[in-house]
């Protein structure tokens, strides 16, 4: 909790600030029933002596309380008002440092929370915490402050009197250890179970329509189903709990007033100056010493939650990243050419009994096209992203233009790439936003040449507001094959020094694959990275690089790799006819 409440250094004069506001009113609280035992006694005439009424003390106590009251509700406005500030401004910083530390994941970082369990700490942890902070703020000076200034007045207006608040109040501090003792342990398991929920519940929402293509929509129910009442069957437990509170406060409370008027009344009025003001005093610092008692379980009930979001969001700040930039970064040339070279590369997933990638050695030219290929998990998508830093190496080297990529700046190698994974990745906003991604300035004819490209020129022209038109999060407005030529247009528009293509040819089809590889050839020169499954997608590459099982037995051309690669062989007579062999 200490690391997390750091990122309220930068309001701590605000927050001294609203701890002397809140002071301040607790102050005020406290001198009302004084000044009523006075109104009773020397207005009213309710004294050791009854006497007549006098109005003038009367209207002077009055008036007194109303002033006290006016002051009182301002100080509690203007409080209120930081209180919410700095709070809100305490997450919106907390939410910027999770996010930024986010940013830095590589893929073995995020796999390690899952998306899921990312998105609860971004944003129902950090809602904890503000909440938290909120009524710390309100509540952390004010309340104990009123008990303990309650419980001492009420002392300096009868010692043996005041034994019963004391009492009471013990009997609260028992009543919230026994209680606070039960549900703690459920607490701890009340953000996993809402990671949980939110899991089943993503995979259920972005897999739609494969639930409904294999009828396991009751299946899918269940899961959401169990889930929820997981966490339903625990809220009701600790609900429950907690709701035992507020009727037992409430019964101490009132029996507290009760043994108090009783014996106050019947013994103790009229002994040594003890009037019925101060007994009407004494009351109402005993009520606000149990009230603030009853405001204090806001506080204990938000503590458990907030310490495990806390500790939660703390996981996230202060995961070692494991793909950093270097102290001393190469400053990269303005004239680089695009060279890849892989020296002994190897790479092993973290736990992993085996290397997916074993002892890769070879070079990519500038401004050629280089594809891999390979039977299903022979390591080809995992290949390329070593290149951008997605996943570190585990051995070997890989340079571009002979300059180690580990010793650049991730943010000068991600400049050279433009990179298009399997799965088209659209953004909430326009056409032109999404061709456009990430790019400040940008004219309309670069827009206009990365979609002509692409071949998703025709298609956006057809469309209602053509570049203009709103695409739904995740591109789910457009179809597959859109969406990914796309995805290509925007890599194609950023300019890039080397591209990476990862079985983004998939989803088109034979004519616009052959047309978007005719076109990139004639106007992108650049270095092209391809991963591919089709044969007819890589025949015409300049280098086809051949893996199996994560080592590289083939490299070549189409032509050389038939006649010398029996890997590549297997797989061409699988995709091509006799007369194409």
């Amino acid at each position: 909790m200490k690391r997390i409440l750091s990122f309220l250094k930068p309001y701590k004069w605000g927050v001294f600030l609203v701890f002397i506001l809140v002071a301040s009113r607790a102050v005020l609280d406290l001198l009302l029933p004084m000044i009523l035992g006075r109104l009773v006694d020397e207005g009213i005439g309710f004294g050791s002596q009854v006497v007549e009424p006098n109005l003038a003390k009367v209207y002077q106590f009055s008036l007194l309380m109303f002033i006290i009251t006016v002051i009182s509700i301002g100080v509690t406005i203007f409080s209120g008002y930081m209180e919410s500030k700095i709070s809100a401004s305490f997450a919106v910083d907390l939410r910027k440092a999770v996010y930024h530390k986010i940013e830095q994941f590589s893929m073995r970082e995020v796999n390690h929370f899952s998306t899921s369990s990312l998105i609860t700490r971004t944003t129902n942890d950090i809602q904890q915490l503000q909440n938290y902070v909120n009524m710390m703020l309100r509540m952390l000076i004010l309340q104990p402050f009123l008990a303990i200034g309650a419980v001492t007045f009420s002392i300096l207006q009868h010692p043996t009197l005041s034994m019963i608040l004391i009492a009471s109040v013990t009997a609260l501090i028992i009543m919230l250890v026994i209680i606070f003792a039960i549900t703690l342990p459920k607490f701890q398991l009340v953000q996993k179970l809402v990671d949980r929920l939110n899991l089943v519940t993503r995979e259920n929402l972005t897999g739609l329509r494969v639930v409904r293509a294999y009828n396991t929509q009751e299946f899918q129910a269940k899961r959401i189903d169990d889930a929820s009442k997981a966490s339903m069957v625990l809220n009701v437990f600790v609900n429950r709990v907690m709701g035992l509170m507020w009727p037992i406060m409430s019964l101490i409370m009132g029996f507290t007033s009760l043994t108090i008027v009783y014996f106050g009344s019947k013994y103790f009025v009229g002994v040594d100056g003890f009037d019925p003001g101060s007994l009407m005093a004494l009351m109402q610092y005993a009520m606000r010493a149990v009230m603030s008692f009853m405001f204090l379980t806001m506080i204990f009930i938000m503590i458990p939650r907030a310490t495990i979001s806390a500790r939660r969001v703390k996981e996230v700040l202060e995961v070692d990243i494991k793909i950093e930039d270097p102290v001393n970064a190469v400053i990269l040339p303005n004239n680089m050419k695009g060279e890849i070279r892989f020296e002994d590369v190897c790479f092993q997933y973290p736990d992993a009994d085996e290397p997916v990638l074993s002892h890769l050695n070879f070079t990519i030219k500038p401004n050629t096209t280089t594809a891999f290929i390979g039977s299903t998990g022979s390591g080809k998508s995992t290949l390329i992203n070593l290149v951008p830093r997605f996943y570190e190496r585990s051995c070997g080297s890989i340079t571009i233009d002979d300059i180690d990529i580990k010793q650049m700046r991730q943010e000068d190698l991600h400049r050279l790439i433009g990179y298009v994974p399997q799965k088209g990745v659209l953004f909430s906003g326009t056409i032109a936003e999404n061709i456009m991604f990430g790019k400040e300035k940008y004219t309309e004819d670069d827009m206009v040449e990365a979609a002509k490209i692409a071949q998703a020129h025709d298609f956006i022209m057809e469309m209602e507001h053509q570049y203009e038109t709103n695409v739904a999060q995740g591109g789910t407005s457009v179809s597959g094959g859109q969406r990914q030529r796309l995805s290509i247009a925007r890599a194609i528009a950023k300019k890039p020094l080397i591209y990476i293509f990862d079985d983004s040819f998939s989803a088109l089809d034979y004519q616009t694959d052959q047309k978007l590889r005719k076109m990139m050839d004639e106007k992108v020169k650049a270095t092209k990275l391809i991963v591919a499954q089709r044969i007819n997608t890589i025949r015409y590459a300049d280098q086809i690089i051949v893996l199996d099982q994560g080592t590289m037995v083939g490299k070549g051309k189409h032509e050389e790799l038939l006649k010398t690669c029996p890997v590549y062989q297997e797989i061409a007579s699988s995709q091509l006819s006799k007369e194409e062999l």
